[in-house]
């Protein structure tokens, strides 16, 4: 702990490290106060039944991923999502349209175009969710919550949230830049992370004002947790080592094998190379039957769908649930894992899988086995994207709290500390500190 303590001081001793970390902080301020200012022409104090909308089910999925703002009829209402579901979209066409095929390949200014691409898809996704979003305010909301109405209130609305969302895009552009990097992730996080308080409070109400378990139960609520976090630890960081070998010239010209001393001897293959895309793929499928349901006449078959995709800890729900992000899982790691990319690179560079041909083998070769670990893979992320069900439904957990027990959620913010600590650590070793998560004698800093 005291190790901790003296590498913790020790970030503040690096200027530029320091900078980074306050400008971070600063611009994370800004979007939480962003989030509480609501629209212009809406009553704030008449937001009862928006909120209300949000205290469970899907409509407090989406509330969390926009830090309360949802709910709020902000001007952060629909947040950084739309620029998610942008990215979404350019990756997946990045397999089919050859133009962006041919950016990706372009190094630093294919990766530019990119980028604006991603932005400019991100306003049009923002132009088709912000009059969504409007309407849904016009059936939710009372009328007397509306002080103005009319064409110039949806305009100026829906103009406002697009200018909102444009703005949260360019602070995690800055965060990820001038700051300690993943700006977006950083942002989510942020958000995640400002309605568990809330969640906490309510669920530790409910334990000891109820008769409900008292404070033994809730210890072992949190001690839970505990392990369903370091479950998510070791999902995020586990991966399969594949053994690599480098053939070098001697100096009388000949060539020798090598295992190339201090550099990395492996191909380092993820456990869960997807990351939380599965789940979001599926939570967007899980919306549409009950979408659907809801257009469709009321008949009892439609009340029924309607009821279980509604419900996020009901077992039809789950099952399917659980079976879509295995399906995703294999789906986006085929994608974005190029297995004979990394064979071709390892070939130029004079490198080879011992016992394995270099070339159209090691590209077979390393897809064999990220089918092997991604099956694996597959079910943990399956597990844990339902356990909130789990912890609902066996514990009597609240709705509110119990979403923190796994999910999108709960993989962010582990995904995104985790992140933040290898940037932070790489400041440190560079300035010959130990990094936060090392032991062992800080070394003297260079000047």
């Amino acid at each position: 702990m005291k190790k901790f303590i003296d590498s913790f001081i020790n970030v503040w001793k690096i200027e530029e490290l320091k900078n980074r970390i306050l400008l971070t902080l600063g611009l994370l301020l800004v979007y939480r106060f962003g989030a509480q200012v609501t629209l212009p022409g809406i009553d704030a104090t008449k937001l009862t039944n928006l909120t209300n909308q949000t205290d469970e089910g899907i409509g407090w999925l989406i509330n969390v991923f926009t830090g309360g703002a949802f709910s709020q009829a902000s001007v952060f209402a629909l947040g950084i999502m739309p620029y998610i579901s942008a990215s979404i979209v350019v990756q997946l066409m990045g397999i089919a349209v050859p133009y962006l095929q041919k950016l990706q390949k372009d190094g630093e200014s294919g990766r530019k175009k990119i980028n604006q691409i991603t932005r400019w898809l991100t306003i049009l996704i923002t132009l088709v969710q912000g009059p969504g979003y409007i309407y849904n305010l016009y059936r939710t909301l009372p009328g007397e919550a509306f002080m103005l109405t009319g064409p110039t209130f949806i305009f100026s609305s829906v103009l406002i949230l697009v200018t909102g969302t444009i703005f949260a895009m360019w602070l995690g552009e800055k965060i990820t830049d001038k700051g300690i990097g993943n700006g977006i992730s950083l942002l989510i996080m942020v958000g995640i992370i400002a309605r568990m308080p809330q969640a906490f409070i309510q669920e530790f109400s409910s334990r000891t004002s109820q008769a409900n378990g008292g404070v033994m139960m809730m210890v072992f609520e949190l001690i839970l947790w505990f392990l369903v976090i370091i479950a998510c630890i070791l999902l995020v960081m586990a991966v399969r080592k594949i053994p690599v070998q480098y053939a070098r010239r001697t100096v009388s010209g000949d060539f020798e094998e090598d295992m190339m001393g201090g550099n990395r001897q492996f191909i380092p293959l993820k456990l869960n190379a997807s990351g939380v895309m599965p789940i979001i793929f599926a939570q967007a499928i899980m919306f549409i039957p009950a979408a659907v349901s809801g257009l469709a006449k009321e008949s009892d078959t439609a009340l029924s769908i309607a009821g279980m995709f509604n419900d996020p800890f009901g077992l039809v729900y789950n099952i399917v649930f659980a079976l879509l992000i295995v399906i995703f899982t294999y789906f986006y790691t085929a994608i974005t894992v190029p297995t004979n990319k990394m064979a071709d690179d390892l070939k130029r560079s004079g490198g080879f899988i011992p016992g394995v041909k270099p070339g159209v083998e090691t590209g077979d070769y390393l897809d064999k086995i990220m089918s092997l670990i991604t099956f694996p893979g597959s079910l943990f992320l399956a597990l844990v994207a339902v356990f909130p069900a789990v912890a609902v439904s066996l514990l009597g957990v609240q709705g509110a709290w119990g979403y923190f027990y796994g999910g999108t959620s709960l993989l962010i913010m582990v995904g995104v500390a985790i992140d933040t600590i290898q940037q932070i650590n790489s400041y440190l070793l560079n300035k010959h500190y130990d990094g936060l998560m090392k032991s062992g004698k800080n070394r003297k800093a260079v000047a």
